[in-house]
């Protein structure tokens, strides 16, 4: 009995090493395929901006069925690693001796990790294929409006190019605005200051005047003085006014 179970945990370690075997080979390819696909789509878009043959080294179609056809393959062996892992699992917990399930334990350990690890490489592979796949999409849309822009007619090109010279002018709008308002803010804070400072000063002031009775009333009588000089003043400029036009008027 002892021996039958000894070799069935020896068959799932077989078929654990032989599926991590084919995963790392699958990888290596997955790996090779993505970084394929990044210079060709380099070179395809140095081609386009300098010359005008923009026929590909290799047809993305066909790297794009190449990319999926391994993507599920890869799945499928990551799928199968992951069933002779809980296999391994279940083995170790139904082990009656202590020593030997701790050893089976670390070597499970180990299996997982390596399939955590399999799985986090093919995962990070395919997201970076996947997004240098949908920056080329989106890099041939926009060299396609360029070149519907460039065979566009005289009208349209010089629309485009109103366009243009407009959105820049609402830019540097949009900047000195912007510059205003900054400015205008930091004049608000120094005229805040210096309302603050202001307040401090009076505040001072009448402190020294309620302390003081003397200064106080020297303050009111210099206040009343020039109260009066000012209705004086006023007065002499109304009556000279009304002479004024008096004598416009004649």
């Amino acid at each position: 009995m002892a021996a039958g179970t000894s070799n069935y945990w020896e068959d799932l370690r077989k078929q654990a090493r032989q599926l991590e075997n084919e995963l790392d080979l699958k990888l290596v390819s997955f790996s090779k395929l993505c970084t394929s696909y990044s210079h060709s789509s380099a070179r395809d878009g140095r081609r386009d901006r300098y010359s005008s043959d923009t026929t590909p080294l290799l047809n993305g179609s066909s790297q794009d069925r190449m990319f999926e056809t391994m993507a599920i393959e890869i799945e499928q062996l990551l799928a199968r690693l992951t069933g002779v892992n809980d296999k391994m699992a279940e083995y170790t917990n139904s082990a009656g001796v202590p020593s030997l399930n701790a050893a089976l334990m670390h070597t499970l350990q180990r299996h997982r990790d390596i399939l955590q690890d399999y799985t986090h490489e093919f995962r990070k592979t395919k997201a970076n294929f996947t997004a240098i796949r949908e920056r080329e999409n989106l890099m041939g849309s926009v060299r396609k409006d360029i070149e519907s822009y460039k065979s566009g007619s005289g009208v349209n090109n010089r629309r485009t190019e109103l366009f243009l010279k407009e959105h820049d002018h609402l830019r540097n709008s949009d900047r000195l605005i912007e510059e205003t308002i900054s400015i205008a803010m930091a004049t608000k804070e120094n005229m805040t200051s210096q309302r603050g400072m202001l307040k401090s000063i009076q505040s001072k002031m009448n402190t020294l005047a309620n302390r003081f009775p003397a200064v106080n009333s020297l303050i009111q009588r210099i206040n009343l003085r020039k109260r009066r000089d000012s209705l004086i003043l006023g007065s002499v400029i109304g009556v000279c006014t009304i002479l004024l036009l008096l004598y416009a008027f004649h």
